[in-house]
């Protein structure tokens, strides 16, 4: 139970675009870790929206995935809950409520730019990470006549009004201390000129009707929080608490790829035989929560799981970790 005696409620949300992969496992791992560590519910929601990314034989693969590792949840697609359909390309009329809600707030307005506009504002600030630069705003202030008149030339997308006054703040499990000003990213999309609800928006109103208490997930989504932050306060619901956990970056020191070698959990164990105890061990090395490398199962680190112990920005793999994975190399107590 949480603090305020209500039940701690987690998730992990992977995009069926891809195969699991080292870093998906490691964001995975933890997040069931610091559930389980405190004897909450943990939920698996498959964020497919983007149905060209996405695709049912990996929506279908991802469950094995996890299970394989050793991981389980408590509501899913597989086995239901109260709060189904726990896929998001089913749950548009949830997002459609919302929207609504943001609208007669008069917290939307409509976007005319193109792709082209929006990288000619390269130039603009720099905005999050993880998504590009700051938007510059040119479509908040149209007049009703211009937005009729660009209307008829393109099919506009929603942005969410952020309050450049603002500044938010949090206490991230992993990072600490944290703080974002509202006027950092710009205003962001919230639906796609396709008709396509924006990452955002989604996870925040399933995070909300699945009263999750907990998110914990990848390190390149931090900067987002400010976002999701200023959802939640013009939802009017009080957010869940933030964690971000370390990338995964190869020995060269930039993000993990394909590059690197077989960073996919389905080839690591078709390809070379890795078992999960060993991934699950070497992912509990590589966050710090081990001093050494051994043979694990997730429910084994669950009674001295500690979240301050996790390693934070990033944690880098060393040369040669395939050969660590696979017992060749035998000088990290594999």
């Amino acid at each position: 139970m949480a603090s305020n005696g209500k039940r701690v409620r987690g998730r992990f949300a992977p995009t069926p675009s891809g195969r699991l992969h080292l870093g998906n496992a490691l964001t995975a791992l933890l997040a069931w870790l610091q559930i389980r560590s405190a004897g909450g519910e943990i939920v698996l929601r498959l964020e497919d929206l983007d149905r060209q990314r996405c695709k049912p034989e990996l929506a279908a693969l991802l469950p094995e995935e996890l299970k394989w590792l050793g991981l389980d949840w408590d509501e899913g697609p597989d086995v239901g809950g109260p709060h189904a359909p726990y896929e998001q390309s089913k749950r548009t009329a949830q997002y459609e409520r919302i929207l609504d809600e943001l609208l007669r707030q008069g917290r939307l307005y409509p976007c005319y730019c193109s792709r082209a506009d929006l990288m000619a504002a390269a130039s603009a600030p720099h905005g999050l990470d993880a998504e590009g630069p700051a938007y510059p705003g040119t479509c908040r202030t149209l007049t009703a006549a211009e937005r009729a008149e660009r209307a008829l030339r393109k099919t506009p997308s929603l942005r969410f009004a952020m309050d450049e006054r603002a500044t938010y703040r949090f206490a991230d499990g992993i990072a600490g201390e944290t703080a974002f000003s509202g006027a950092g990213g710009g205003d962001f999309v919230v639906r796609r000129a396709d008709g396509i609800v924006a990452y955002q928006l989604a996870v925040v109103a399933d995070d909300i009707e699945m009263e999750i208490t907990d998110v914990l997930r990848g390190w390149d989504l931090l900067d987002s929080t400010p976002r999701q932050l200023a959802l939640y306060e013009a939802l009017g619901s009080p957010p869940p608490r933030f964690a971000h956990s370390p990338l995964l970056l190869g020995a060269d020191g930039s993000r993990l790829s394909k590059r690197h070698g077989a960073v996919s959990l389905s080839e690591l164990r078709e390809r070379f035989g890795v078992r999960s105890e060993r991934i699950v061990g070497f992912l509990a090395w590589l966050a710090g929560l081990r001093d050494r490398i051994e043979e694990l199962k997730p429910a084994d680190l669950v009674a001295s799981f500690d979240l301050a112990a996790v390693r934070s920005p990033s944690a880098t793999l060393p040369d040669a970790w395939i050969d660590l994975l696979t017992g060749k190399d035998k000088g990290l107590n594999f």
